[in-house]
């Protein structure tokens, strides 16, 4: 079989009904290759490990995006709006980029290309069922009422295969109708095209429709339903606002590799209060698909929560995924398993039975 397959769905992005993409049955099986990163392809070098500027990507945004909003119900603790980019907006930046002849790759006839394009410009369902866990479980503040209380004892957050990144805005809108502080917020995908296109452009929306009644700047650069205007002094005020929270952004694009571990672990948390436990959740969804990624992945998080136990934190990994991914080999028992035989603690957090079954699992340390 071929190293590129086809999730074969409609291409549309995850809706609130039926219209959810789902990484399922309709996979076309890898050949097995001699590879121990994520994303196999014969011939052809994973990409490295990379971390990127934010200054640099905020100055590549375009000057206007469009986006929507997706409800999603916390199963009774009411709910949550998360902004995103429209996906048709993604493609026409990415259209006018070819015709400059900087083609990327990804919004083909392939959900997903291995190794080539890792399905991030769209939102997946595991990632919603990451969100309603987020706020059911409230990591690490057992007994606390307000989702926004989550947030406050984080240190640092990582999402690992990130996205569109709809966990990630949940913690983030939360942290900004907390008190909390000094905070790190770390976006890894495959793709910098991703984080570039969709991840970095959701977290500037959702900051500024939390602030869009409060800052006159932000009410007249939503100057049509659905668009806001990336303005210069937009993107300052942005800057200012993480920069006087002590919110810090960082981005990482590249296989999960040795590399990949060792520049997320060198990065130096934010300072806390004597005292004050430091805890870290890291958040993954969808990225068991196969079982390269599923084994690259589970050495990552290990790695990643064994460096954190060692410096002193509490560290915990939420893990959306699908029960079996057919004709494709990864599955989250799998997961499970593997996991419990290094050792790790995993508790399940969701199932989901209906359609296409999935559920969410924290994993930990002991």
């Amino acid at each position: 079989m071929s190293s590129q397959f086809s999730f074969s769905f409609s291409g549309e992005d995850i809706e609130v009904d039926n219209q959810t993409d789902t990484k399922s049955d309709s996979h076309v099986g890898a050949q097995p290759l001699a590879s121990t990163g994520a994303f196999p392809v014969a011939g052809k070098p994973l990409l490295p490990a990379t971390r990127h500027d934010v200054k640099e990507m905020l100055s590549k945004l375009p000057s206007k995006i469009a986006f929507s909003l997706l409800d999603v119900d916390l199963d009774g603790r009411g709910g949550i709006q998360l902004p995103r980019r429209e996906l048709w907006d993604v493609r026409v930046q990415l259209m006018a980029e070819e015709d400059e002849g900087e083609s990327e790759p990804g919004l083909g006839n392939h959900d997903v290309k291995t190794g080539v394009y890792e399905g991030g410009f769209k939102s997946w369902e595991s990632s919603v069922d990451l969100v309603k866990a987020l706020a059911a479980s409230q990591p690490f503040t057992p007994g606390m009422k307000k989702l926004s209380k989550i947030v406050e004892i984080l240190t640092t957050t990582s999402q690992l295969g990130c996205g569109t990144a709809l966990p990630s805005l949940a913690l983030f809108q939360w942290a900004m109708g907390s008190t909390t502080s000094s905070i790190s917020f770390i976006f890894a995908d495959y793709n910098p095209t991703v984080l570039q296109l969709v991840t970095l452009p959701n977290l500037i929306l959702a900051w500024a429709i939390h602030h869009r009644e409060v800052l006159p700047l932000l009410s007249e650069a939503f100057s049509l339903e659905g668009e806001l205007d990336l303005t210069p002094e937009i993107l300052e005020a942005f800057q200012e606002f993480i920069l006087t929270r002590e919110i810090s952004l960082l981005f990482f694009s590249g296989a999960w590799s040795p590399e990949f571990v060792d520049m997320i672990t060198s990065i130096a948390s934010p300072a806390t209060g004597l005292g004050v436990e430091q805890a870290t959740v890291i958040m993954g969804a969808e990225t068991i698909y196969s079982p390269f990624a599923l084994s690259s992945f589970l050495e990552t998080i290990l790695a990643l929560t064994q460096h954190e136990k060692a410096h002193g934190k509490v560290a915990e990994v939420l893990v959306g995924a699908k029960r079996l991914y057919f004709g494709v080999g990864g599955s989250l028992d799998d997961f499970v398993l593997q996991a419990r035989e290094r050792g790790a603690l995993v508790e399940q957090l969701r199932e989901e039975t209906e359609g296409v079954r999935r559920g969410v699992v924290r994993c930990s340390l002991p």
